[in-house]
């Protein structure tokens, strides 16, 4: 097979002897080493169109074969013009690649084929084409948070799904196409709650002073046969200080760190029997500075000996069904002593309030030594990190197996406001 114009030249090699005996060889002309690799045009064949305006249908996979029997395929890629890679298989005798994830849909794209010849001389051959739109008008939308804006250590990033999604090979889809980057660098792994939401996290907490930027890659890909992805807002989000606030429900006391030094200790008081505080880490979830509680909202009859509604200030959420870091001044007598509360954690007015302008949202507090239940991984907050590390990574699509711990879906057996 001629690949001309090109020189294939293999000359003979001088052996030069230096004095003190070692020897060296030095080859003269071109070797298939250092050759100008040829046009391998003919070499391949390709089956997606090339030129006269044709698309490439995004359905289907790419295909390039080897045509010379003589010779192989060595290493093919195929890049979009927004830097997407598509990842593919390379048959070991070099005759045949494929792609093994999707194309974009209205998108085009560089294909880079490289081969050599019987006698090892490179070639190479750079193909461009389009591919069309795809069939259906479905598209998957995706939403990131939190809003942009600074938030504490402990705040996941959350994805919604416009459409749920239960197959494993559709969710490893779109979490390839989901991309995390932060500032200092750390590793971290998304985790499927349920079949439309999905968090990210570290696997410690995130670095203070940190900038994380989270974008979607997914628009234009293929998902299922219906489905395709659509446009997401990018998002950017930074963290503040490592706060940390621990609560040893044993000993009725609170210690505020922040980055890593104790910066205040408060007499509490947690759940009594039968109300008892969460254990675990939670993440704060917001700050209002008026709450008004009442026993009815945790099944408490009107009337009965443990009814109460009562105004709550400087009350800092850190679960859905209504656990508060809060004023409690009714309580000041057992704090510091007893745990009297239907399980939110009380102090003075003045340490509450402290407390209400030392933390924001995305901080960590975190309960030990309570008699209550774990936080809930899911469905009543961000208690992701109680998760450990080994099961979160279950959660992913990209990992086999499923994580422990509890169900994200009993959500519905949690308790609203409690003090």
């Amino acid at each position: 097979m001629n690949h001309s114009p090109r020189t294939r030249t293999v000359a003979g090699c001088t052996i030069l002897v230096i004095a003190l005996g070692a020897g060296v060889t030095a080859c003269s002309g071109d070797s298939p080493l250092t050759a100008e690799p040829y046009d391998a045009a003919e070499q391949i064949s390709f089956n997606g169109p090339v030129g006269d305006g044709k698309k490439a249908d995004p359905d289907k996979p790419l295909e390039v074969t080897a045509e010379d029997d003589d010779g192989r395929i060595t290493d093919v890629t195929a890049m979009d013009a927004t830097g997407r890679y598509v990842a593919g298989e390379l048959s070991a005798d070099g005759t045949r690649w494929h792609s093994t994830t999707p194309l974009a849909a209205n998108a085009r794209y560089t294909l880079r084929v490289s081969t050599e010849d019987e006698d090892g001389a490179p070639g190479r051959k750079v193909l461009t084409f389009d591919t069309g739109k795809p069939v259906t008008k479905k598209r998957l939308a995706v939403t990131f948070g939190p809003k942009a804006g600074t938030y504490g250590v402990g705040q996941p990033i959350t994805a919604k799904l416009s459409k749920p999604l239960k197959d494993k090979a559709q969710r490893a889809v779109v979490e390839r196409a989901l991309k995390v980057e932060s500032t200092p660098s750390v590793s971290g792994a998304w985790h499927w709650v349920d079949d439309k939401e999905l968090h990210y996290r570290p696997q410690e907490y995130w670095p203070a002073h940190a900038t994380i930027q989270v974008r979607s890659n997914l628009e234009g890909i293929k998902v299922s046969d219906r489905l395709w992805g659509g446009k997401a807002k990018p998002l950017k989000i930074t963290t503040g200080d490592h706060v940390l606030a621990l609560t040893d429900a044993s000993s009725h006391s609170m210690t505020v760190y922040k980055n890593g030094e104790a910066i205040k200790t408060i007499p509490v008081t947690t759940g009594k029997p039968g109300f008892e505080t969460r254990n675990g880490v939670k993440v704060v979830l917001g700050k209002e500075y008026f709450v008004r509680m009442r026993g009815t909202s945790i099944g408490i009859a009107e009337g009965s000996a443990e009814s109460y509604d009562l105004p709550v200030y400087y009350a800092t959420r850190v679960t859905w069904s209504g656990e508060y870091v809060h004023a409690a001044p009714w309580s000041v007598g057992s704090q510091g002593s007893a745990n009297v509360s239907h399980g939110c954690t009380g102090m003075s007015t003045a340490n509450a309030q402290w407390f209400f302008e030392t933390v924001r949202e995305g901080d960590v507090v975190k309960v030990i030594n309570s008699q209550g239940n774990t936080m809930e991984p899911f469905g009543n907050g961000f208690g992701d990190w109680n998760l450990a590390w080994a099961n979160w990574r279950k959660g992913s699509a990209l990992v086999a197996g499923n994580p422990e711990g509890p169900d994200p879906q009993e959500a519905a057996r949690l308790r609203p406001t409690a003090v």
